[in-house]
């Protein structure tokens, strides 16, 4: 009797440090503010924008994210996280989910190997050195994404049936790799095409951080394989920051480089800075991008932006803004509805400029 007694306090101790093994946590962003966005006269009507946007500092998010120990060092782990447009009745629920990345993997003193859809090495290097941290109306945030860049803090850098290695951080070093199936046809069709492949179409890039102290130091290679059935896509990024604590300075430069019927070809640089100020912090920053479609078509887009963020708790933060941005007479945003750029879809127009006032609250939890 004795015996079983025992038996049963040792299953039962087992089974509660299984349980203190695993953990999941809830965990999300609310961000919420008004803009006021307008351009020069180019289609009267058409280039103003008054209202509430979601989003502006930080992606509104849910998500959840666990893991589980195996033993050895060994864990098995997953995320779920989900985007949320909290101005209007769009997100979990209504209008289908918005996955910013869903994997799962195992974890351990080799590393990191997760499957599903993730972030490129593009995403946190760009925003580690910008400084909005790669808020939707920071000049490199929305220069980049609407150039059609992966290497942006935005949807472009979030791949789709991928698995990624993430090394251990090694005396400040930490390297990414990441390859992305594309499995899709060349979109040729006929008998001889695949229903599916791993290169039409695919991704892969590489990155490798370096951080300790004040300084930080990002620097990668993407790489879209032929895309619809054409030319690779290439992109590489350095960026850097380094903070003296009463002022942290970053920069960054990238290029892209395509050979398509599009022809995409860019660079853009970005200079910033962030000034600690009593519980806030102002931030500034100033970005460029050089479009080279051809050697007829080329242009350039230039755009400054200054913010004030205001902590009111660990968790609250309030932060005001402004962005100007100029437009020459051969600028060309393929992702913009108007083909230029702008914080806000639709407001800039070719050969214009355009300005934004915002202001709002995030809450995170």
């Amino acid at each position: 009797m004795q015996k079983k007694l025992i038996a049963l306090a040792v299953a039962g101790l087992a089974s509660g440090t299984a349980l203190a093994q695993t953990n999941v946590t809830m965990y999300g962003i609310a961000d919420a503010g008004y803009v006021y966005s307008w351009g020069d006269d180019f289609v009267p009507g058409t280039n103003k924008f008054s209202g509430i946007a979601s989003g502006l500092l930080s992606g509104s998010r849910i998500g959840f994210k666990g893991e589980e120990a195996l033993g050895n060092g060994l864990k098995a782990i997953f995320t779920l996280e989900y985007g949320l447009t909290i101005d209007n009745n769009t997100g979990v629920g209504t209008g289908g989910l918005n996955a910013r990345q869903q994997f799962v993997g195992l974890s351990g003193g080799f590393g990191t190997v997760a499957l599903g859809r993730q972030y490129a090495p593009g995403y946190d290097a760009s925003a580690r050195n910008d400084a909005f941290a790669g808020a939707l109306f920071a000049p490199q945030s929305f220069l980049t994404a609407q150039a059609g860049n992966t290497i942006t803090p935005n949807s472009g850098a979030r791949w789709d049936n991928a698995v990624t290695y993430t090394t251990p951080n090694w005396g400040g070093f930490t390297g990414k790799a990441i390859y992305s199936f594309g499995e899709t046809g060349d979109g040729f069709g006929g008998f001889n095409d695949k229903l599916t492949s791993t290169t039409d179409n695919g991704r892969w890039g590489l990155g490798a951080n370096f951080s300790t102290g004040a300084f930080n130091v990002d620097a990668l290679y993407q790489v879209r394989q032929n895309v619809a059935g054409l030319d690779d896509i290439e992109e590489w990024f350095i960026g850097g920051s380094f903070d003296l604590k009463f002022l942290k300075l970053m920069a960054s430069y990238q290029e892209q480089n395509d050979k398509n019927v599009t022809n995409l070809d860019n660079q853009v640089w970005s200079v910033g800075a962030v000034i600690p100020v009593g519980n806030g912090n102002i931030h500034l920053g100033y970005a460029q991008n050089r479009w080279d479609v051809n050697r007829f078509f080329d242009g350039n887009t230039d755009s400054a932006a200054i913010a004030y963020t205001h902590s009111l708790s660990k968790r609250t933060t309030l932060y005001a803004g402004y962005v100007w941005v100029d437009n020459d007479d051969q600028s060309f945003a393929p992702l913009n509805t108007n083909g230029s750029f702008s914080p806000v879809n639709g407001v800039g127009a070719v050969g214009q400029s355009n300005q934004t006032f915002l202001a709002g609250i995030r809450h995170a939890f």
